[in-house]
C-alpha cells in the first residue's frame, strides 16, 4: 500500500504580524465603526430597563424574644425559610394579587420574569428586585410585594413572618443597557472581525512575494528574475527621456 503523504501547513507569524500592521488603519476604522454601532444600539434602539429593590427579613418564631444566644440550628431554619418565602412569592396567587392592586396589564409568565428574589449573603434577609421599563412602575411593584407577601406567608406558614427592612425607591439610572459596555463590545468585535479577515486573506494567499519566501517555502534556487517593466524608475515617469553620457537623447 502506498503511504499517504501528510501535508503540513506552515504559518509565518511574522508575515501575519506585518500584514496586520500594514492594514492597521483599516482595522482601526472597522473597530471605530462597530463601536459607534454599539453605542447607537444602546442609546437609541435598545429600550432602557430600570430596577428597584426591597429588603425583607425572615422572622423565625422559634427564636425567643430577648434571647441572648441564637443557635446555628435557629439560623439554619431561618435561612431555609428564605427559599420557602421566595417560592411563595413566585406563585400565581401572590403575583396575581399584586397585579390586581396595581391594575397592571401583564400576564403571569411575563410578570414573573420581571421579579427576582435571592438571599443576601446567605443571611435571613432576602432581596426582591423588580425590573421594568418604567422606573416608577418598578418601585410600585417592589413596595406592593412588601405588603402582599407577608399576608400570604401568614396564611400558609405557621409560626413565621416577614418584616420589611428597606423599601424600594424610584431608580434614577437605568440598569441596562450599559452604553459603555455596548461600545467596548462593538470596538472589540470590529477589531477581531477585521483581524480575522486579514489573517484569512494571508493564509489563502498562494502567491510568491519575494525570493526569500520561495527559498524558505520550497527550497528552490532562484535562476532568474523578470523585472517589472511597467514600473517607472525613481525620478522618471512613463514616456520620459533618458540622456546618454554623450549628450544624446533617446526615448
Amino acid at each position: 500500500m502506498e503511504r499517504q503523504k501528510e501535508e503540513y501547513i506552515e504559518i509565518d507569524l511574522l508575515r501575519l504580524l506585518r500584514a496586520l500592521w500594514k492594514r492597521g488603519g483599516t482595522i482601526l476604522l472597522s473597530a471605530l465603526l462597530c463601536g459607534a454601532a454599539g453605542f447607537g444600539l444602546a442609546f437609541w434602539v435598545i429600550p432602557p430597563e430600570y430596577q428597584a429593590s426591597a429588603l425583607l427579613y425572615v422572622n423565625n418564631s422559634s427564636i425567643s424574644v430577648g434571647s441572648t444566644s441564637i443557635s446555628l440550628s435557629d439560623l439554619s431554619a431561618s435561612q431555609t425559610l428564605v427559599d420557602t418565602y421566595i417560592a411563595i412569592l413566585q406563585t400565581r396567587l401572590t403575583l396575581n394579587e399584586v397585579l390586581e392592586r396595581l391594575d397592571l396589564d401583564y400576564d403571569y409568565e411575563e410578570f414573573c420574569e420581571m421579579i427576582e428574589a435571592k438571599a443576601v449573603n446567605h443571611t435571613e434577609i432576602f432581596e426582591v428586585t423588580v425590573t421594568s421599563r418604567d422606573p416608577r412602575e418598578a418601585e410600585r411593584v417592589a413596595n406592593t410585594i412588601t405588603v402582599v407577601l407577608p399576608s400570604k406567608i401568614a396564611q400558609i406558614v405557621d409560626g413565621s413572618s416577614v418584616r420589611t427592612v428597606d423599601y424600594a425607591v424610584v431608580p434614577e439610572k437605568c440598569h441596562s443597557p450599559s452604553i459603555t459596555v455596548c461600545t467596548l463590545v462593538g470596538i472589540l468585535a470590529g477589531a477581531l472581525l477585521s483581524c480575522g479577515v486579514v489573517v484569512a486573506q494571508e493564509l489563502l494567499d498562494e502567491q510568491i512575494h519575494s525570493e526569500e519566501e520561495l527559498l524558505q517555502t520550497y527550497s528552490l534556487p532562484v535562476l532568474a528574475a523578470v523585472p517589472d517593466m511597467l514600473a517607472p524608475q525613481a525620478g522618471q515617469g512613463y514616456g520620459s527621456y533618458h540622456k546618454e553620457p554623450e549628450g544624446k537623447e533617446r526615448l
